[in-house]
């Protein structure tokens, strides 16, 4: 399927791009996302139309997070969880435990910002967690995990 990306999308492209993507990829995701737009002839006609206005939110939004990626880059954040004595936890620490703990401490960040490569955290101490405001601004952010023995 040929669409129009609303907004820059990993892997795929930038705004106003016209790609090739599978069917189920553009039905299910992109455009009930309003990431991307079926590329007919006259949906590009009026993309162009649009294309400075999109350009301009775009940007803003970019200034926005990269402003609150300033404040929020090397950030240590404290979450406590259950643990036995050699320090690994009754449980885990989550991206929705850390987006929690962001969010009180009054950062919007949403579970799907947070990164985990490793998968969650399951041992006490400090752990490096990156968070992807947007797609161009990606900050580190400590995450010090305290043990509550049981």
């Amino acid at each position: 399927m040929q669409i129009i990306l609303l907004e820059k999308v990993i892997n795929l492209g930038n705004l106003g791009e016209v790609v090739k993507v599978k069917d189920g990829y553009a039905r299910n995701f992109l455009i009930p996302q309003r990431m991307a737009r079926r590329a007919t002839t006259s949906a590009v006609a009026e993309f162009e139309v649009k294309r400075a206005e999109l350009e301009k939110i775009a940007e803003e939004k970019l200034v926005a997070c990269q402003a609150q990626g300033e404040k929020l880059a090397g950030m240590t954040v404290q979450i406590t969880q259950k643990s036995g004595v050699d320090g690994r936890l009754f449980g885990s620490v989550t991206n929705a435990d850390i987006a929690d703990a962001l969010s009180k401490q009054g950062f919007a960040v949403e579970k799907a910002q947070v990164r985990l490569p490793q998968g969650p955290l399951k041992t006490t101490g400090d752990h490096p967690v990156s968070v992807a405001l947007h797609t161009d601004v990606v900050v580190e952010v400590t995450v010090a995990v305290l043990g509550q023995h049981a």
